[in-house]
């Protein structure tokens, strides 16, 4: 073999063997239900890449400081951190970048988040299931942020959705960002008085969210896109597996 072919092939081998941790923020401690969803996801990526070191950290997103955080949660000096949120908000760009910063030299790097991308449409429309003639309106449930970009990513997951449905999907920000989910169901049933709202919960685990979620006045809510007594979605696992990949790459 020659040098140059072994070197690449140790250069991939190293590569594979690195940490995988999977970052979850929360806002506050995780409830029973919340962490065993999470727990789904970390399950199935780990079963999809046997023998690999795979493990999650949960960081409350309400500590200011979440770059400390994150580097007291993470001590592999080689590890891949797929942060478990929808759109890179302020905590992506800025606290969980910043962690790394403070990790550097030890080789740690930071995935892409999980959205937007089509096969978070496809498990929101699974979850949605058939509305064929009926007389439904869609609104998308986020979870919200101070971000822009990130406000925009959730307006474009809508967008995805709705070409899967074949119908517009509205949004509406449970927090930080408006129009607010109650107030984005309200004005729905004004334009259609005889419809009924479907919230479609763009959120990842059951928690405060949900519950505020199903408190906003739809007619029905969905399921969020884990659940902690089911298997994790087959495209979220391969959509974490993917962010992995394309760190690597990167590298």
């Amino acid at each position: 073999m020659a040098i140059g072919a072994a070197s690449t092939e140790r250069t991939g081998e190293a590569q594979a063997a690195r940490p995988l941790r999977l970052m979850a923020l929360t806002h506050g401690e995780p409830s029973a239900a919340n962490r065993a969803a999470i727990l789904r996801l970390v399950d199935g990526v780990a079963m999809a890449r046997p023998g690999a070191d795979v493990s999650i950290a949960f960081v409350d997103a309400r500590h200011r400081d979440v770059a400390t955080a994150l580097a007291q949660s993470v001590g592999d000096p080689e590890a891949i951190i797929v942060p478990l949120v929808l759109s890179a908000g302020f905590h992506v760009r800025t606290g969980l970048s910043r962690g790394i910063d403070r990790l550097a030299g030890k080789g740690a790097t930071l995935a892409a988040p999980l959205g937007p991308d089509d096969r978070l449409a496809a498990v929101l429309a699974e979850r949605i299931g058939s509305l064929d003639g009926a007389d439904v309106s869609v609104v998308l449930a986020a979870a919200g942020s101070n971000d822009p970009r990130a406000v925009r990513e959730c307006f474009e997951t809508a967008r995805r959705l709705g070409v899967r449905l074949g119908r517009p999907v509205t949004v509406g920000f449970i927090a930080a960002a408006i129009p607010r989910l109650p107030d984005a169901i309200e004005m729905l049933r004004a334009v259609h008085p005889h419809t009924r709202v479907l919230v479609a919960a763009y959120l990842l685990a059951p928690g405060a969210f949900y519950d505020a979620a199903l408190l906003a006045g739809g007619d029905h809510v969905t399921d969020p896109l884990l659940m902690p007594d089911a298997p994790a979605p087959a495209q979220l696992v391969d959509l974490v597996l993917d962010r992995v990949e394309q760190t690597r790459a990167e590298r």
